[in-house]
Order: C-alpha cells, then sequence, then structure tokens
C-alpha cells in the first residue's frame, strides 16, 4: 500500500495535467501521514494547514477565493515565501471549510502551478 500511494503521488507530481488533488478514505488509515511524508520525500518545503483546528485559516477563506490573495495570506501566516515549484500544499480537513473546498476550482483554473493536496 505505502509504495502504491507514493508512487501515484509521484505520477500525480508530474503530471503535465494536475489538478488540486483529493484524497478520501476512511477515518484513520494513514491519508495525513501518507501526504506529510510524500511532501518531506518529494518536496523542499510542505505547507501543512489543518482545517478542523485552525479557525484563522478558515477566515482567510471567508472573502473572495482569488489564488493570488489566498497564497499572499497562507505566506503571511507561514511567514515565508511560497514557491510553487518546490512547495507542497497540504488542505487537511478541508471539508471543514467549505470555501476552501471550493477554492481548489479556482487554483487549478487560475494558478495550476500550485501543487496541492
Amino acid at each position: 500500500m505505502y509504495r502504491t500511494a507514493i508512487t501515484a503521488l509521484h505520477q500525480w507530481k508530474n503530471s503535465a495535467y494536475r489538478k488540486p488533488l483529493i484524497i478520501q478514505g476512511a477515518r484513520q488509515v494513514g491519508k495525513t501521514w501518507i501526504m506529510r511524508e510524500f511532501g518531506q520525500q518529494a518536496y523542499e518545503n510542505t505547507v501543512y494547514i489543518n482545517f478542523d483546528s485552525n479557525s484563522r485559516m478558515s477566515g482567510l477563506f471567508e472573502s473572495d477565493l482569488d489564488p493570488a490573495r489566498l497564497i499572499l495570506g497562507l505566506e503571511l501566516y507561514i511567514g515565508h515565501k511560497i514557491n510553487p515549484d518546490n512547495t507542497l500544499l497540504i488542505f487537511d480537513e478541508v471539508q471543514e471549510v467549505p470555501r476552501a473546498l471550493s477554492s481548489l476550482k479556482y487554483f487549478c483554473e487560475n494558478a495550476p502551478q500550485y501543487h496541492i493536496v
């Protein structure tokens, strides 16, 4: 399972038609672990946002869903620039903030250079 999931994530990363990736599954089966492990292996930087325990981040998505504004807000939150070539953005428990989930559409259409899981 581990090698299959990591291999699929590497294929996603290298795809020319990469879209934001949604990982679904039962609770407590290792989804968060595999995302973080993949980020550690395949990227220089990983930005991890847990929407279940971070109300400050949910506020970022209350306004418009412009990817440039959202990236700026994330950069201010984490304290450094997000380089789309070598940074994985992990939106964990994104279903808890429906507008954050909706923002993935705009990232796909207007900012496909960002790697978002």
